[in-house]
């Protein structure tokens, strides 16, 4: 049996993941915005900056509304998000109306710093594609430039004992990742 070295990566990488348990704690909006400019920050492609975030704070009719937009099994663990949020590609760029073919890869990269100031914080987030993009197209009355990409809860982490399953067994389950030889390859 072939033993991978372990390389080390930065912590804050580590300690990010996708938590189900939230806490019923509140997050500061200005700590909100704080995760929202991070997301700000990413590379682009003509730095286009091809995304937008709509986001609720939980026990407002905002959140309800995007609550509502989720799949079945998204909601029974999100209720205690502190935050629930869309994440959304524009799909042209500014300056000719071109489509942007970069712009899904963008938007993911303006996620992926999301996370990472949000884990600084100790604030987690679970992105989601299990959610009614014509629904939340027509909540947040997108026109066909504007495409869902996904949608995404953030809060402080909660007990995993008081989530129902099959969830809670989700939130214990060791976390994995695949071998670099998996998806690296030298040429």
């Amino acid at each position: 049996m072939e033993v991978m070295k372990k390389y080390e990566i930065h912590p804050l990488l580590e300690e990010r993941w996708s938590p189900r348990a939230f806490s019923s704690e509140p997050i500061a909006e200005d700590d909100v915005n704080e995760v929202f400019t991070a997301a700000s920050w990413a590379a682009s492609a003509m730095n286009e900056q091809p995304w937008q975030y709509v986001y609720a704070m939980r026990g407002t009719p905002g959140f309800d509304a995007l609550w509502d937009c989720l799949a079945t099994g998204n909601k029974p663990w999100t209720k205690q998000a502190a935050v629930l949020f869309v994440a959304i590609k524009v799909d042209t760029f500014s300056e000719n109306g071109e489509p942007n073919i970069w712009a899904m890869h963008d938007v993911g990269m303006a996620n992926a710093q999301l996370l990472l100031q949000a884990t600084s914080k100790d604030i987690y987030g679970h992105l989601m594609a299990g959610f009614g993009s014509d629904q939340v197209k027509e909540l947040l009355q997108l026109d066909e430039n504007h495409t869902p990409v996904c949608m995404g809860a953030l809060g402080y982490l909660g007990d995993a004992d008081l989530l129902d399953e099959p969830y809670r067994s989700r939130e214990k389950a060791p976390r994995t990742r695949k071998n670099l030889k998996e998806f690296v390859r030298k040429i």
